[in-house]
């Protein structure tokens, strides 16, 4: 049986903004050795879904440097120290698109990369987004809103347009939450369900 294995040593090698690296010394309960390991070190991120009232996604476009282009996502960001996951969710939605939304729910949580990365994304479905403002951009982010029409969402997967990794699971985790059927297309996907307002 596959077990964890024990932590010996760990050193911080740098820091930054958004996270670390850190070097790590683990052994293998199988073979008693131990091997280096390097984590890149973040807090945990959120992902939102947000769906107006007519049914549509709440798309953004922005550029990404690590890719050195422009990418269709959804809103999402970094969980700012001492804030809750729906805190930062409601957080970036506002700064990112000048929408709010009165109805949240979360839909769970993935491991971006647990192979090099410790931390979580999380995943909320906000339903009644609507416009109150707006964007509030950080200087280093350009982006440009694009509410489309959630039916729309499979094509922009197949076709990849959307290719990043963490948004097509949020749409797969809103496609496991009930939101497949026709009712998802109407915005369904936000009655019926119990959510935090």
């Amino acid at each position: 049986m596959v077990e964890p294995w024990p932590l010996e040593e760990e050193q911080e090698l740098t820091s930054f903004r958004i996270g670390g690296l850190v070097r790590m010394r683990l052994r293998s309960p199988r073979t008693g050795r131990t091997h280096t390991f390097y984590e890149l070190r973040f807090t945990d991120w959120v992902n939102v879904v947000a769906l107006t009232d007519d049914g549509r996604v709440l798309l953004i476009r922005q550029f990404r440097a690590g890719t050195r282009s422009v990418t269709l996502e959804i809103p999402g960001g970094l969980v700012e120290p001492g804030e809750s996951p729906l805190a930062a969710a409601r957080r970036e939605l506002r700064e990112e698109t000048g929408y709010e939304a009165p109805t949240w729910r979360p839909l769970g949580a993935v491991l971006p990369n647990p192979a090099i990365q410790g931390n979580r994304c999380h995943t909320f479905l906000a339903c009644g987004a609507h416009r109150v403002g707006e964007p509030q951009l950080e200087a280093a982010e350009d982006i440009d809103v694009e509410p489309t029409p959630l039916a729309e969402i499979p094509a922009l997967a197949a076709s990849g347009a959307i290719d990043h990794t963490l948004v097509l699971s949020a749409f797969l985790r809103l496609w496991l939450d009930g939101g497949a059927g026709p009712a998802l297309v109407e915005a369904g996907a936000c009655v019926g369900r119990g959510g935090a307002g």
